[in-house]
């Protein structure tokens, strides 16, 4: 039985501790609307996507009023692209036409984002694939709330460092080509990933996977300022009470996800998919993971003793999210973004903080490299270097990883990128330059690690 002193709590969760359901996203299965025919397929898509979501924007409003929820993000997230417009594009314009379809059709119903703009080519790209990969610069930067990403690799297959190579050029292409156009850098809603999961319903990595329903809801929970708030309360205690604190706040936040994604189900009519409790921070003061890392008794996110204890924050949050419901999924972790995080951003321009720092941090996270701004004249080889580390991470440690890398044309180290709202800024920060071009100009694919073998 829910107590009054426990309701008392989640209003303070929620009125004083930055405490929302950062996303309601629906994702759709757009594999019905595969035509040879561009036309007809852009006509699909925008029925399909319309039919399901028309509503989805005020259910989530109504439910926020209702329940005195914030619900800051209602999205959108489709089956990957390349798989979808494979019959009908013979040209990345023709895919970009695409993207351009979905941004109308996501702009009608009203949603902040849409996700699935995607390709899965962890063990090799088909003709389809490359085209709608080559296309991202372009449609990133004609479009407002597309969102793409590409999946590179998977302890199963191994890393594509094809595509990995080609992503250097790509998101140093879609850099400069937003430059050009003087519209918000689409590295920002551009995300390549290891092991990526089918049911993420954080942008910019969403997408509607393969062996989800037709339609599904999935939320995405956030409460970064309630865990630190929660350890102000035990400053000082033994890691055991440490641990306690983070894994019941954790569940606490993890039933207001589930409570919203069930009354968002029996709204809509569609069925439940997950909650995934994710401490994603904003640049609000107070909602940081950086902050709560602090507060576990480190000067700066950075610090020596900063990967043990994410490790740590990590793995509470976890088991406190499983106690709470039976749908977690996603990524369900820290997400430690250095535009995004206030703590993050202090950390980087008092030197605690660097890349190579934030690639140890991401062994033990839920995402990886997550909107990190690096200089303009970063070259693309070095850019697909940062990359293949990461999603060998990903790879050898049976876990998802990412890269978000915002490539800033004319920026240098010790500058600040502004990307506005949710974005926020970040500083420019250094980029190990030592050449890796021999390395990643190889052909073909890194195998799967021995430990992928288990059938």
């Amino acid at each position: 039985m829910i107590t009054i002193g426990e309701v008392a709590e989640t209003n303070t969760m929620i009125e004083k501790e930055n405490l929302d359901v950062r996303t309601i996203t629906m994702g759709i299965s757009l594999l019905d609307c595969a035509d040879s025919d561009l036309t007809q397929l852009r006509r699909k898509i925008h029925d399909k996507i319309y039919r399901c979501a028309k509503d989805l924007v005020r259910t989530g409003e109504e439910i926020s009023r209702d329940f005195g929820i914030p619900i800051v993000n209602k999205r959108i997230s489709v089956t990957p692209i390349a798989l979808v417009g494979a019959s009908a594009c013979k040209t990345s314009a023709d895919f970009v036409s695409i993207a351009k379809t979905l941004d109308e059709t996501a702009k009608e119903v009203g949603v902040n984002f849409l996700g699935g703009y995607s390709a899965l080519v962890s063990k090799g790209m088909t003709p389809a694939d490359e085209l709608l990969i080559r296309s991202i610069p372009e449609a990133l930067t004609t479009t407002d709330i597309v969102c793409s990403s590409v999946n590179l690799g998977s302890t199963k297959t191994g890393i594509d460092m094809d595509a990995v190579r080609l992503m250097g050029s790509v998101i140093k292409e879609t850099a400069e080509l937003s430059e050009k156009r003087n519209v918000l850098n689409g590295d920002s809603k551009l995300v390549v990933f290891c092991n990526a999961p089918d049911d993420n319903p954080f942008m910019a990595g969403a997408f509607h996977g393969v062996t989800e329903g037709d339609v599904v809801l999935n939320v995405g929970v956030s409460g970064p300022g309630a865990v630190k708030a929660a350890l102000e309360n035990v400053r000082g205690c033994d890691f055991e009470t440490l641990s306690e604190t983070i894994k019941k706040t954790a569940f606490k936040v993890t039933r207001v996800g589930q409570l919203v994604a069930r009354e968002a189900s029996k709204r809509l009519g569609y069925p439940f998919g997950i909650v995934d409790l994710s401490l994603a921070p904003t640049p609000a003061v107070g909602d940081s993971v950086a902050d709560i890392l602090c507060e576990m008794g480190l000067e700066y996110a950075g610090a020596p003793g900063t990967t043990a204890a994410l490790a740590m924050l990590n793995d509470q949050v976890k088991k406190g999210g499983l106690m709470a419901s039976s749908y977690v999924g996603g990524l369900s972790g820290a997400f430690i973004p250095v535009s995004e995080d206030q703590g993050m951003i202090n950390a980087a321009n008092a030197g605690a903080l660097t890349i190579e720092k934030l690639e140890a941090m991401t062994c033990v996270c839920s995402v990886g490299l997550d909107m990190i701004a690096i200089p303009g004249d970063t070259k693309a080889t070095t850019i697909s270097g940062i990359i293949a580390d990461e999603m060998a991470l990903g790879m050898v440690n049976q876990k998802t990883t990412a890269c978000r890398l915002i490539l800033v044309p004319g920026k240098k180290v010790g500058d600040v990128a502004e990307f506005g709202g949710l974005l926020g800024h970040a500083p420019i920060m250094p980029v190990n330059n030592f050449d890796c071009s021999r390395f990643v100009d190889r052909r073909g694919r890194i195998p799967a690690p021995v430990h992928s073998f288990k059938n």
